[in-house]
């Protein structure tokens, strides 16, 4: 029996219902799809997540701690671990990055801002992994792999080399300073639904780590599939710094807290820039390379803003020179 057939099979038993059938409700940047089952008037979720390739434990596990947390997750009905088949409620069709427009991006935004902090808050944090050093510099090398070796063909020099190594230490130890919280690690207008009550509803959660504070905040602002006035950006992330400092008891100054989101979109975009281009390579997913220019125009933009990198935008510009004329900024 072939996997749709199983997935389907499965569907059927424990929804006990022949008459349902599923449809591709959206597939994933991993290997997991998922499907939308109808049955009985009702819809439902199916992830159908190959256990030769994906764990479907964290998925449920921080499915529990965000559910209890009172944020809108997946809630899970039924699960086969053995198969990697879960059944989930569901939150519907509607993708932010599907509605977003000038006129409710506030609206929408401010939701998502809302849901954020209150994951921020979540305390039962022990079993969830650390946004470790190790693993923020092995995605760091994730640009350099993917991006400079497989995608453009470029053999880094011994003083480039050195450059990226100075501008990882830096972004490294930028991540691991801040104050350290509940990252959903992913979260941006792809992985949130528009849902009529408690909105949003948060998807694609299970790599959630503990790691730096304003990580989640430049997925959502800086978002590699829409981009945004700078400016209104900039103001968001200053309201955010205070309704921060004032749920923490905290005094983070606006100045500290730029630079740490800023830094902290660079090292989320140089992993971002090497996973699309691993996406195209590996997994033979080219559809994410369209979203490329627009991950490099946020690098170079905060490249600019602070001398530290200057090398490295110096450095893309040396090997990547038809970006240029392609950002906005």
């Amino acid at each position: 029996m072939d996997r749709h057939k199983a997935l389907l099979a499965w569907t059927q038993e424990v929804l006990q219902d022949l008459d349902c059938y599923i449809n591709s409700a959206s597939n994933d940047a991993s290997f997991r799809s998922y499907w939308r089952a109808f049955s009985k008037g009702k819809t439902y979720i199916i992830m159908d997540a190959p256990v030769e390739h994906e764990d479907c434990t964290s998925f449920i596990k921080v499915s529990k701690i965000l559910t209890e947390a009172g944020i809108q997750a997946p809630v899970i009905i039924e699960k086969d671990l053995e198969k990697g088949f879960l059944l989930l409620s569901d939150l519907g069709n509607v993708q932010y990055l599907s509605v977003l427009n000038e006129h409710n991006f506030l609206s929408l935004y401010g939701d998502a801002l809302v849901a954020l902090h209150t994951m921020q808050q979540i305390t039962n944090l022990h079993e969830i992994p650390l946004y470790s050093h190790k693993l923020l510099l092995d995605e760091l090398k994730l640009f350099e792999q993917w991006f400079v070796k497989a995608h453009l063909d470029v053999k880094l020099s011994t003083n480039q080399q050195t450059i990226i190594n100075n501008c990882n230490t830096i972004l490294i130890k930028n991540a691991l300073t801040q104050p350290q919280v509940f990252v959903h690690r992913d979260y941006h207008s792809r992985n949130l639904m528009k849902t009529k009550n408690n909105n949003p509803g948060v998807l694609d959660f299970q790599d959630a780590v503990v790691g730096a504070v304003t990580y989640d905040l430049v997925s959502l602002l800086k978002d590699c599939y829409i981009q945004w006035n700078e400016d209104s950006v900039n103001q968001i992330v200053d309201e955010f710094r205070q309704k921060y400092n004032k749920m923490n008891t905290t005094n983070f100054t606006s100045q500290q807290w730029q630079k740490w989101f800023d830094l902290m979109g660079l090292q989320r975009h140089l992993k971002v820039v090497g996973i699309f281009c691993r996406l195209n390579y590996r997994d033979n997913k080219p559809n994410y390379l369209k979203d490329l220019n627009l991950t490099l125009c946020y690098i170079k933009s905060t490249c600019k803003k602070y001398p530290d990198f200057l090398p490295l935008l110096e450095l893309i510009d040396d090997i990547s020179p038809s970006m240029d004329s392609l950002c906005k900024h």
